[in-house]
């Protein structure tokens, strides 16, 4: 995959969000693994947003088979992620404990993320 997000890179339902920096497959585990940290770290409060979901099947071979035979078997799925793609967005708690929450995230996930915060944010706003 070549190049920068061209869709999903503007927060679009919360203050605060994180952006993918790379290219890389994200598996629904991994998206997962990264819901449970925020959810867990913002206590229930607030509401997040997950951006991305895993529609491409990924097929596998079983391990010692011989060349052809055909396609593998559909093993799970993945989302595409491009630079500048938001994966989660947060809102309704305060700024230190979104960012928190999202760095706990971000370290689910196999791709380097930036955090970022909506223009318009103020702090007063909670």
């Amino acid at each position: 995959m070549k190049g920068n997000a061209q869709r999903g890179n503007q927060l679009a339902f919360g203050s605060f969000g994180i952006k993918s920096l790379e290219t890389m497959w994200i598996t629904g585990r991994q998206i997962e693994a990264a819901r449970q940290a925020v959810t867990r770290y913002m206590k229930r409060e607030g509401q997040i947003w997950i951006r991305i979901f895993p529609d491409k099947p990924i097929t596998k071979k079983p391990a010692e088979v011989r060349m052809g035979k055909g396609k593998g078997a559909p093993e799970g799925f993945v989302a595409p992620v491009t630079p500048g793609r938001i994966i989660i967005e947060a809102e309704g708690v305060p700024y230190e404990v979104a960012k928190e929450a999202l760095r706990l995230a971000a370290q689910k996930l196999p791709v380097t993320t930036k955090f970022i915060v909506r223009r318009d944010f103020t702090e007063t706003e909670n």
